[in-house]
């Protein structure tokens, strides 16, 4: 009977074992019960409830007369939500049914799209294409193919799989429509609408409004700090980047519960309604810039010019009425995304399109630069309005090592000596209207040396600087650049040179370093035009709600008032007018019949090695041409420069004079018919 012990044994175990398995298992429906239940209970509602995020509306962009320039479009984008595909246990099985969804989802888009078609792309309206890019204003819809859709699918299950995939883009609101309709023999597939900016007028306002984009990955966790989505798009140039938190809508949430199929059954708890954002008026008048985008692509050589600008502003209150640069782009590329190539090939093509050359670029201003030292030597009784200096043509600088040794001397020249000819004695408005070099040299610098002494050159620079120039305007974009003044200072760190007085002569002519941006040479015209008052340039006049009550008005900004007494300012533009009016004068083509026009021509020579000297070994230059009107009454400012353009007369003149003349034209126009702008019927009151 030895076997007995053993039985008893084994069934001891047995139960042992039987034991410890219960007290594991309760153990685990204890944990299950008292300590994870919460953690299973957010599972389980997680599977059948949805977080939807809703984007507020962007706000919409305005010009002075309530045209709208950027608004919101719907954008119809059809997605596959991994975790609400048909699933078995059978791998192949599984594989099969999915498939069957991808095909049966890309038949249906197929048919809708051939009985719905796309609108096709619209090239861009312009006359001269050279200084037009990136026509593509309605992108083609696209569709991924069932092995694309597949391997995203198994991407994303390994991650999250309640994210959705984007699998066709760009639909036409009727194949949007088939699809929704077909969703319920299509599980796990949805429609996502999506407001798209679209912007009307195009390349026309592309380098003030800019353009958006996703979040720049180096920037994301500031904007989610702010309340963005990851998936957010945001302002990357112009307007629509440095006015961002005034025209981003504030996002919205529900949670919802679904069925097995995805669908929406009910919202659980309170909804947050999404804010949309504020909306902005402009200085903008949308009818002058248009046509002056087509004065500056119809009066620019695109063989000769990679680039021209042209900027208008009033002189009362520095508000922007028009501002144009070339070469521009459409913006509406950007509203659906751009490729890193296509970006590219839009960013480096000749005259770089996405730069705005109003703002950012800039260029030795010429002779546009002589009102300052005229204004200064006036104001610092240097001369007075009588003062003669004789102008014969050429002048001799003496070197200051050997200064009785004529043939070490250097010669300075004046426009005319050129042409054979000099302007003998001549006094300041004279000098201002006939452009005369010589002039302003003496002036400037002083000649002969050790009699008459000029201005000097940090007398100079400080003029410049109370003008505008050498900082930046402070005008509502980024990317603005502060030009140059360049002092002794200056060429001592930057050149490791001391400075002459050469270096003098050829900064009062606004050669040798001095460099402006388009906007300063408009805002210094401006200063001149309302007697020394030098506003903020704006192009943001008004803030209004979704529902257009006024929330911000935008007053005029005085910078500074320019140290120039006013009889002083008034001799500078008497100089402007004769070059207009006057039968000596280099700007007599600028002049309209029923409008008083002054103004002050440039042409400034540059070095470039890729654009060889003339004939006779003259440097390329730039033409510039820079006015206001009415005469005795200002209310425009408008300046044209023209890259390469050769001289300010011949190029840059019928630019601007085209530019003055549908101003006044839409202006009369406007008061026959008794209408005022938007800007102008605004009240400050919130009405």
């Amino acid at each position: 009977m030895v076997t007995r012990p053993q039985r008893d044994t084994r069934i001891i175990l047995f139960r042992l074992a039987t034991v410890v398995v219960f007290v594991i298992l309760i153990a685990r429906l204890a944990m299950l019960q008292f300590f994870t239940n919460e953690n299973y209970q957010e599972q389980a509602i997680f599977n059948r409830t949805r977080v939807v995020k809703t984007e507020g509306i962007r706000g919409v962009i305005y010009d002075r007369d309530g045209r709208i320039l950027a608004a919101n479009k719907a954008r119809y984008d059809v997605v596959i939500i991994p975790a609400e595909l048909p699933d078995d246990p059978d791998y192949q099985r599984s594989q099969e049914l999915r498939y069957q969804v991808y095909n049966d989802l890309i038949a249906l888009i197929t048919d809708g799209l051939q009985r719905y078609p796309p609108v096709s792309p619209t090239a861009a309206p312009a006359a001269n294409p050279d200084f037009i890019f990136g026509s593509n204003i309605n992108p083609a819809p696209t569709l991924l193919s069932a092995d694309e859709m597949d391997v995203q699918v198994t991407q994303r299950e390994a991650g999250s799989a309640f994210k959705p995939i984007v699998v066709a883009e760009n639909l036409p609101r009727s194949v949007a429509w088939l699809v929704d309709e077909g969703r319920f023999r299509l599980p796990g597939v949805n429609i996502q609408l999506y407001a798209e900016r679209s912007y009307s007028a195009g390349y026309v306002m592309s380098h003030i409004l800019g353009y958006m984009g996703p979040i720049p990955e180096q920037t994301i966790n500031s904007y989610v700090d702010q309340g963005y989505s990851r998936e957010a798009w945001v302002g990357w140039s112009g307007l629509e980047f440095s006015a961002e938190k005034t025209l981003h809508g504030q996002s919205g949430s529900k949670v919802i519960e679904v069925d097995v199929n995805g669908r929406e059954k009910r919202v659980i708890g309170k909804e947050t309604a999404a804010q949309p954002g504020h909306n902005l008026i402009l200085t903008i008048d949308l009818e002058l810039q248009q046509t002056m985008f087509e004065a500056l692509i119809e009066g620019v050589n695109p063989l000769r010019s990679h680039s021209a600008v042209a900027v208008a502003l009033d002189p009362r209150n520095g508000h922007v009425l028009a501002m144009a640069s070339l070469p521009a782009y459409d913006n509406n590329i950007f509203a659906n995304g751009i490729t890193g190539q296509e970006y590219l090939q839009v960013a480096n093509a000749p005259g770089k399109p996405l730069i705005n050359h109003a703002i950012s670029s800039i260029y030795p201003p010429g002779s546009s630069f002589k009102m300052i030292p005229a204004a200064g030597g006036l104001q610092e009784k240097v001369i007075t309005a009588r003062t003669l200096l004789n102008a014969p043509g050429i002048i001799y600088l003496p070197n200051r090592n050997f200064p009785d040794n004529l043939d070490l001397a250097q010669p300075f020249v004046c426009w005319i000596y050129k042409l054979g000819g000099k302007h003998g004695d001549i006094n300041v408005r004279q000098a201002i209207a006939e452009s005369c070099d010589i002039f302003f040299y003496k002036l400037g610098g002083g000649w002969p040396p050790g009699e008459f002494e000029g201005l000097g050159v940090e007398t100079l620079a400080y003029y410049a600087q109370q003008f505008g120039l050498g900082a930046p305007t402070g005008i509502d974009l980024p990317g603005e650049s502060a030009g140059l003044v360049p002092d002794p200072k200056w060429k001592r760190l930057a050149k490791g040179e001391r400075w002459v007085t050469g270096d003098t002569y050829n900064m009062s002519i606004g050669q040798g370093d001095v460099l402006a941006t388009p906007l300063q040479i408009a805002l210094m015209t401006s200063a001149i035009a309302n007697d020394g008052l030098v506003f903020q340039p704006q192009l943001v006049a008004a803030v209004t709600d979704a529902e257009s009550h006024l929330l911000q008005k935008n007053e005029p900004k005085l910078i500074r008032e320019i140290p120039v007494d006013p009889q002083h300012l008034a001799t500078v533009r008497e100089g402007m007018w004769m070059a207009v009016n006057w039968e000596y004068g280099t700007a007599t083509n600028a002049a309209l019949p029923d409008v008083e026009v002054a103004g002050k021509t440039g042409t400034a020579e540059f070095f470039d090695p890729e654009i060889p000297r003339d004939g006779r070994g003259n440097l390329p230059s730039h033409a510039w041409f820079t006015s206001f009107a009415p005469y005795q009454d200002p209310e425009i400012v408008v300046t044209v420069f023209v890259y390469n353009g050769g001289e300010g007369s011949a190029v840059a003149i019928p630019i601007a004079q085209r530019i003055l003349r549908s101003y006044f034209d839409i202006k009369a126009r406007d008061a026959a018919a008794g209408s005022r702008p938007v800007l102008d019927q605004l009240s400050g009151d919130g009405s």
